[in-house]
C-alpha cells in the first residue's frame, strides 16, 4: 500500500464548519463489511446495531483550550502559540508550536493577556515551528493552569476558518470526556448525546474507557510514498484494569467490541497479549495501523469522515478493505457525506 492509494478528490464545501444541531442527529453511514452494503441512518440509530453485553470502547481523554495569542516583546508581533505537552511541572517548561515561526528565536520572551501577567520565553528549538517554552508567572501551579485556560481558546483544527464560537467550547468536547490532555478532540465521540448514551446502558450495552490524549500528529500529513516509513508522533495513553476486564469478557462471550474512533483502536491495539486479548497499560503509543493489518480486540468501529492521504483513512481502510472503504467514500461525496472533524459519521460492522 502507497500514500496515492489513499487519494481521493474531497470538494472543500463537504469540510464541516459546524457541528450538527444536535449532536445524535449527524447522518451514520452503516458498512456491513461481511455482506459489503452500505446503509444511510442518523447517529442516533447506532442503537439498532448493538445487543446487551455487547461493549462500547469510549476515549474519554479531555481537550483543553490550547491555543494562545500573545505579543513578542519590543515589536508587539502577535503570534499563536499552541501547547502540545508539558514537559515539566515544577518548571513549567511546554513543548508548543509557534506561528510565525520564523519570528521567534531562543532567547525571545512573549506576552500573554491584557495585564502581561503570564510570560514565556524560548528556550529551545525544536522542529521548524516547533519551540520550548518556558512560562513564568507569579503563583502556584493551580493559578497557573488556571490562567492558561483562561488565555487559551478551544483548539478548532486549521481547515475550519471562522472565529471560535462559544459553543465550541462546549461542542468540540465529548460528555464523557474526563481526563485533561488533549490539544485535538477524539471527534467520533462529539456524536453521543446523554439521551443515547442512556438509552445504550438501559440497552445493556457495556461502557469501556481508555484514555489517548491525542497530538497534533494525528493529523500530520504523510510525507512518504512508502508507508513503513512514515513516523507517528508518540501520544500518551492509559487503559486500566476496569476496562480491560470489559473489554475481555466481551471478547470471551464474543459480543460485538466496539471502538469508538481511531485513538480508542489505536490504544486498544497498542496493548495486545499474545493470546490476542487486552493488557493493562500506561505510556506512550506511536502505532501506527495502515493496511493489510489484523486487529486482535476490537470487531466493529465509529469513525468520522476522513481527508485523503491521512493516517485516520489509512487505519479505517485497514479494517474495513481498502476496495470497500474507496467505494464508501465516493457514495459520502456522491451523498454530500459532511467531511472531518465537525462531520458525520461511520459505524462499520
Amino acid at each position: 500500500m502507497k500514500l496515492s492509494n489513499f487519494n481521493f478528490k474531497l470538494p472543500p464545501e463537504l469540510l464541516a464548519e459546524y457541528p450538527s444541531p444536535n449532536r445524535d442527529e449527524a447522518r451514520l453511514m452503516v458498512l456491513n463489511r461481511k455482506e459489503e452494503t452500505i446503509e444511510h441512518k442518523m447517529f442516533k440509530d447506532l442503537i439498532d446495531y448493538f445487543d446487551e453485553d455487547d461493549v462500547l470502547v469510549l476515549n474519554n481523554t479531555k481537550v483543553f483550550p490550547a491555543r494562545l495569542y500573545g505579543n513578542k516583546e519590543k515589536t508587539g508581533a502577535r503570534i499563536e502559540v499552541f501547547l502540545l505537552r508539558e514537559l515539566n511541572p515544577e518548571t513549567r517548561l511546554w513543548d508548543v508550536l509557534v506561528d510565525p515561526a520564523r519570528k521567534i528565536r531562543i532567547g525571545n520572551k512573549l506576552y500573554f493577556g491584557d495585564d502581561e501577567t503570564l510570560v514565556a520565553e524560548v528556550i529551545d528549538n525544536t522542529t521548524s515551528r516547533g519551540r520550548t517554552l518556558r512560562f513564568l508567572f507569579d503563583g502556584s501551579y493551580e493559578e497557573f493552569r488556571n490562567k492558561l485556560t483562561e488565555l487559551g481558546e478551544t483548539p478548532l483544527p486549521k481547515y475550519i476558518k471562522r472565529d471560535v464560537e462559544p459553543e465550541d467550547a462546549d461542542r468540540y468536547q465529548t460528555i464523557f470526556a474526563k481526563n485533561e490532555g488533549a490539544v485535538a478532540a477524539p471527534t467520533a465521540g462529539l456524536h453521543f448525546s446523554k439521551h443515547l448514551l442512556k438509552r445504550l446502558e438501559i440497552k445493556g450495552i457495556n461502557f469501556a474507557e481508555v484514555t489517548l490524549h491525542v497530538g497534533l500528529g494525528t493529523f500530520s500529513p504523510v510525507e512518504v510514498e512508502d508507508l513503513s516509513k512514515h513516523k507517528m508522533d508518540s501520544e500518551e495513553m492509559e487503559i486500566g484494569t476496569n476496562a480491560v476486564s470489559i473489554i475481555n469478557n466481551g471478547l470471551k462471550e464474543k459480543r460485538r467490541i466496539c471502538a469508538v474512533g481511531t485513538t480508542a483502536m489505536r490504544a486498544l491495539e497498542s496493548s495486545v497479549s499474545s493470546n490476542h486479548t487486552l493488557n493493562e497499560f500506561q505510556g506512550w503509543t506511536n502505532k501506527f495501523i495502515f493496511p493489510p493489518y489484523d486487529f486482535s480486540i476490537a470487531n466493529a468501529m465509529v469513525t468520522n469522515f476522513h481527508t485523503p492521504k491521512s493516517t485516520l483513512l489509512m487505519m479505517v481502510s485497514a479494517f474495513a478493505g481498502h476496495d470497500f472503504i474507496k467505494k464508501a467514500y465516493e457514495e459520502a461525496v456522491k451523498e454530500k457525506y459532511r467531511f472531518y472533524t465537525y462531520g458525520d459519521a461511520m459505524l462499520i460492522i
